[in-house]
């Protein structure tokens, strides 16, 4: 009898270990709890002052919400993912000492950013050298391609806005001669070639190719020569403060052509300065399908109901780097053979579909044409 009460009794002892066990493994599984482990730290650039600061503002709001909802459901393997916010300006120089900054003091293998593709260029370099990741949400230059396999977007190449723009004032405005402003940074020079060489192809003319400096607030003399030339429209490539300075000189000069744009006109402070002076002014931005939850959250946490151009992919950039981190560990090796071989991510706001190719480029983009209405960008409908 006691032989059999204690093998009953090593039984239970066996159902119970193997269950706590199997407890403790599946309480490791689950990501409903709130993180509480030792924190992941993450870099982020962007431009919170200067010429786009708007833009970089709502980016990061987005990413904060994208943080906030990945440490709430667990984190990375119960390890809450933080934050460091640097500011870029726009610009290659201060990007280069934020992310020295990011990478030699505070030690992060992974960087969100940057948002303009000057800053992104500035500093993508040396952080190849050095093995880290960097994933940006918003810069477009096609050279950025070439960054090396730590590089990574999930904003579109300019390849892709430079050919849409090209074909869509060609065949859907009826186009067939257009006069180019641009703005001489490495957003502003790598679409006008794209586009140019695009529209040539289809058979248009470019009349004139004007560059302008950021944040200039002069173009007269540009504006002059392209009057000059005569042509059916022009395709104007400006950050906000050029733009808001050349659409108004625009008007001053009694030039009534169209104007079309970039996606760097999604800014809303630049129909906010113009007001009407501008309406009928068109651009490119690509075709974002935002949630209700996504632009719930972002009412909530700005109290407004602006979703710009880079907001959506610095988002969707929180919640894939996550996916990987949390299957792969943070390791920069693991991190970007997962980036690169993951399935296509299909719940973003910022694309139907994300995957990577051997670049790190999206393998697909598609676009959609704002025009300005009483002041205000409203989607285009024929």
């Amino acid at each position: 009898m006691n032989k059999i009460v204690k093998i009953i009794l090593g039984i239970v002892v066996v159902v119970v270990v193997v269950g706590l066990i199997w407890y403790g493994v599946s309480q490791t599984k689950k990501t409903s709890g709130p993180a509480a482990g030792e924190p992941i730290k993450i870099g982020w650039i962007g431009s919170l002052t200067g010429d786009v600061a708007n833009l970089g503002e709502n980016a990061r709001a987005a990413t904060e919400i994208a943080v906030a909802e990945v440490n709430a459901a667990g984190g990375i393997n119960g390890r809450p993912l933080e934050l460091i916010y640097e500011d870029g300006k726009c610009s290659g120089k201060e990007s280069i000492n934020a992310a020295n900054k990011l990478m030699n003091i505070d030690n992060v293998n992974v960087i969100l950013g940057g948002l303009c593709s000057g800053e992104t260029a500035g500093f993508v370099k040396t952080a190849m050298e050095q093995k880290r990741i960097v994933f940006s949400y918003c810069s477009s230059n096609p050279a950025l391609s070439n960054s090396g396999q730590y590089f990574f977007r999930d904003y579109p190449s300019d390849n892709f806005q430079g050919g849409y723009a090209a074909n869509y004032i060609y065949n859907d405005l009826g186009k067939r001669k257009v006069a180019v402003i641009f703005v001489q940074n490495d957003w502003g020079v790598g679409i006008k070639d794209v586009f140019v060489k695009k529209f040539k192809d289809l058979g248009g003319q470019i009349l004139a190719e004007e560059p302008v400096n950021q944040g200039d607030k002069d173009l007269k003399t540009q504006l002059t020569k392209i009057k000059e030339s005569n042509p059916e429209l022009i395709y104007f490539l400006g950050l906000t403060e050029e733009t808001i300075a050349g659409l108004r000189q625009a008007r001053e000069l009694d030039m009534d052509m169209p104007f079309f744009g970039g996606d760097p006109w999604d800014d809303t402070r630049i129909w906010e300065s113009l007001g009407k002076i501008a309406d009928g002014a068109m651009y490119t931005i690509p075709y974002a399908p935002l949630n209700e939850h996504f632009k719930k959250a972002m009412q909530e946490k700005l109290n407004n109901d602006a979703v710009l151009m880079c907001t959506p992919g610095a988002y969707d950039a929180v919640k894939i780097l996550a996916i990987a981190m949390d299957k792969v560990g943070t390791e920069p090796d693991k991190i970007q053979n997962e980036l690169h071989n993951m399935k296509p991510y299909t719940k973003g706001v910022s694309s139907q579909s994300i995957s990577f190719d051997q670049n790190g480029d999206i393998k697909e983009a598609s676009y959609m044409v704002k025009i300005i209405k009483d002041g205000k960008a409203v989607e285009y409908k024929k």
